[in-house]
């Protein structure tokens, strides 16, 4: 089993392991109680870790797009509204993923929402956040590792460079599992959302009817040189992502661990002293990097 495998293996045991942890908001590590450094200091901090870096390793979760205004999915607000509208007044569902698990009446207007969802994520174009990381990463060798499936990375980087881990919504695939293959989800939502015009429905023959995979040598290639791995808006719960690279953390000698969030700084104690964590607007802080962080006094 290859370095890259080994690591997916161990990221699904323990995201099986410690499932029932997780989801009664507890947590398997004994967390750093080590004072965090000022924020100032912790942004030069990290803007002189990257330049120093031989290599970057990003992660990143639904907080990276939220923080650029794809706010959408837990509540009822603003953006739920601009790009829901219409599922919004005549369910009333409290943002774009309660609409996901409620019972609909016809597969119709279920395939109606959900085009709304995918082509609401398709179309969206490269949020700030992500336009600043790319300034931060310029120049350097990078791999980016992500929950999102909403293809903001992938609009970025070529996808070589991106492992989605969780699906990608440009494509469909079979929901039976019958096949490991994928098949273009653009082309059929547009012609959903262009059939359904103000409706909420699609055509049922519009309804998609079931008719690939890749592993990256980045962590194998730069395995103990100076790694920075920055991890961007996961937060604690999304151990599908967290726990893996803190353990990557822990086992690679010369790897800095940086967590980027907003009241979610989780740093394990065993990896301390290779660790730090920015606790604040990640659209704000992600800017700032991309400035090349504050003015030395």
């Amino acid at each position: 089993m290859s370095f890259y495998e080994n690591f997916v293996m161990q990221t699904q045991m323990n995201y099986s392991r410690y499932y029932s942890l997780y989801a009664a908001e507890k947590t398997p590590y004994v967390l750093s109680e080590k004072p965090a450094l000022p924020y100032e200091e912790q942004i030069r901090r990290l803007v002189r870790e990257i330049e120093e870096a031989e290599c970057v390793l990003v992660g990143g979760a639904s907080g990276l797009s939220a923080a650029g205004g794809g706010d959408f999915y837990y509540e009822d607000n603003a953006a739920y509204r601009k790009y829901f509208g219409k599922y919004a007044e005549k369910y009333h569902f409290n943002g774009a993923f309660d609409g996901m698990m409620r019972p609909w009446k016809s597969r119709e207007e279920f395939w109606g929402y959900l085009a709304t969802f995918l082509h609401t994520t398709q179309t969206a174009e490269i949020r700030e956040p992500y336009r600043d990381l790319d300034s931060l990463l310029d120049g350097k060798d990078f791999f980016v590792l992500t929950t999102n499936q909403d293809t903001q990375f992938v609009k970025l980087y070529p996808e070589e460079k991106v492992a989605e881990i969780q699906g990608d919504h440009r494509f469909f695939q079979c929901s039976k599992c019958c096949t490991d293959d994928t098949w273009d989800a653009v082309k059929p939502v547009e012609k959903m959302i262009r059939a359904m015009g103000e409706g909420t429905s699609v055509p049922t023959e519009l309804i998609p009817r079931c008719p690939h995979c890749r592993a990256e040598a980045f962590l194998e290639k730069y395995h103990g040189k100076k790694l920075v791995i920055l991890e961007l808006g996961i937060g604690w719960r999304n151990q599908l992502i967290k726990a893996p690279l803190m353990r990557l953390t822990a086992r690679e000698p010369q790897a800095v661990y940086v967590t980027v969030n907003l009241g979610e700084i989780f740093i394990p104690d065993e990896i301390r002293d290779k660790s730090y964590g920015l606790d604040g607007d990640l659209a704000e802080i992600l800017h700032e990097l991309a400035g090349g962080g504050m003015e030395n006094d």
